[in-house]
């Protein structure tokens, strides 16, 4: 979907009475998840819900009881799932995930735990889990545009974009740029959240907009997705910020009006193997404080999620997935504990050797210190409010990012000319490896080299790198990886 008419208009400034309005109709809500039995044959369709080999009876009466709807989560019918999944090259060589399998039940929200726990005792039913709403990272991007009038022309940023320098300060994106197709050209790149200003004046050129769920007029939402397109899809002009891979395609998918799941189902369907698809959400995990977003986790810890991302990476996409902001050790027992409902048949995918999403995972380091007259600690540390583990495969800026949006650096009554130089979190480190990435596919493509796999990416990730350093308190134990190194990627990949 494109932008709606309202999109297209500076919006309430935060704190605003009908800012708050949209907040609020636009807030992410619970989804409760059905996992069916894939053994008794239940259909969902205009009479109702059916099974071929199980008395669903009790399932339907108590979906009826709560006034509840029931609908395959990933839109459409069974059947059509399962004969979509036996097309698919798996590039992984594992089965594609059935997803068949999954439903989505709507019903009122004050009501939603009671009616899982019901149905978790229904014949034909593995599991009913109701899934936090993910959030955005408010409390550590809570930039507020200044009312000061932009000039008539934007001054050019990229000087305040060190993460595009040389390494071991930057990823070295200028090294890639001088080489063909290293500026991303032909690579395809999705954006899965919740809302974009497709508008920008830096976000022109390459940009194929929203391609399906319907925007948040939240402005918060909206500047979310702005910068983290900017920093990796800024369009290469003389003036705003330029991305780190600015000829790459960048498309996007909102969660609002369906799912994190099925967003991240719907990317993977419209991309090829070697395309990327950044997940830019997080959510409270089990031992969330409820304390801004302490506890927040990255999103592959709940199964449908898990899915959606490895049916993207069996067939070769590459999906980079924020660690999330919620300052947890993700090798902790407390994930090896499933939620209430989950199904018998889940563990816990932070330990990769239960099972392995493909995803690559992104964590929160430090920018040299001086950035932007700040200290955040020393350069490549782990930043406090990042997620940590042997899941994380590598680190981005997690302070400090320069890019479109938000208007603190430069304001004025028009979001289209609105930049930021301190947007931060696994939100802004992950855009930057998804950057690398797409410099790094453009150069193979170029070279008519094979692109790499999901495995592969992760790999030369995890093998090359500006190295994670210690800072008091958070050692480098506390993984979060490396900073990606461009110069050492492009060699690597080149390699006969």
């Amino acid at each position: 979907m494109g932008e709606s008419p309202e999109g297209q208009r500076s919006s309430p400034r935060k704190g605003d009475g009908a800012d708050k309005d949209v907040q609020e109709a636009f807030a992410p809500r619970p989804e409760l998840i059905v996992v069916v039995d894939p053994a008794a044959g239940v259909q969902a369709s205009s009479e109702g819900l059916m099974a071929s080999t199980a008395d669903i009876g009790e399932l339907v009466s108590t979906l009826d009881s709560f006034g509840a709807e029931i609908a395959p989560l990933f839109g459409v019918s069974e059947d059509r799932l399962r004969v979509q999944a036996a097309s698919e090259v798996s590039v992984t060589g594992s089965p594609a995930p059935d997803l068949s399998v999954y439903y989505r039940v709507h019903a009122p929200e004050g009501e939603l735990e009671d009616l899982a726990q019901r149905l978790t005792r229904c014949d034909g039913v593995k599991g009913a889990y109701v899934k936090p709403p993910p959030e955005l990272p408010q409390e550590i991007n809570d930039m507020v545009a200044n009312d000061e009038a932009a000039p008539p022309a934007s001054p050019d940023f990229t000087s305040r974009q060190g993460y595009l320098d040389a390494a071991p300060g930057g990823i070295d994106a200028r090294h890639a740029w001088v080489r063909a197709g290293g500026l991303g050209a032909d690579v395809r790149i999705i954006d899965v959240e919740g809302a974009w200003r497709f508008t920008h004046e830096d976000l022109i050129q390459n940009q194929g907009g929203v391609i399906g769920g319907t925007q948040s007029q939240d402005l918060r939402w909206r500047n979310h997705g702005t910068a983290v397109v900017g920093a990796f899809g800024g369009d290469q002009s003389a003036f705003g910020v330029t991305g780190i891979c600015p000829q790459a395609n960048t498309r996007a998918h909102s969660i609002f009006d369906s799912s994190s799941a099925a967003a991240i189902l719907a990317a993977a369907r419209a991309s090829r193997p070697g395309d990327i698809i950044l997940i830019e959400l997080h959510r409270p995990g089990p031992d969330a404080s409820g304390t801004e977003q302490d506890g927040f986790i990255a999103m592959e810890w709940w199964p449908d999620d898990f899915d959606a991302v490895r049916y993207a990476t069996n067939k070769g996409v590459v999906v980079v997935e924020a660690a999330g902001n919620g300052a947890r050790n993700l090798d902790a027992a407390v994930y090896d504990l499933p939620d209430p409902g989950f199904p018998p048949s889940w563990t816990n995918p932070f330990k990769r050797s239960n099972r392995d999403s493909g995803a690559i995972v992104v964590g929160a380091g430090a920018p040299p210190p001086g950035t932007h007259g700040r200290n955040h600690g020393p350069d490549r540390s782990r930043l406090g409010f990042s997620n940590w583990g042997a899941l994380v495969d590598a680190q981005g800026w997690g302070r400090e990012v320069t890019t479109a949006g938000y208007g603190d650096v430069q304001g004025g009554g028009s979001e289209d000319v609105w930049y930021t130089d301190t947007f931060s979190g696994t939100s802004s480190a992950s855009p930057i490896v998804v950057g690398a990435l797409g410099c790094l596919q453009g150069v193979l493509k170029a070279a008519g080299r094979p692109l790499l796999t999901p495995a592969k990416a992760r790999s030369g990730l995890r093998s090359t790198g500006s190295p994670q350093q210690d800072a008091p308190g958070r050692p480098a134990s506390q993984r979060i990886g490396n900073r990606p190194d461009l110069r050492e990627l492009i060699e690597l990949a080149l390699k006969p």
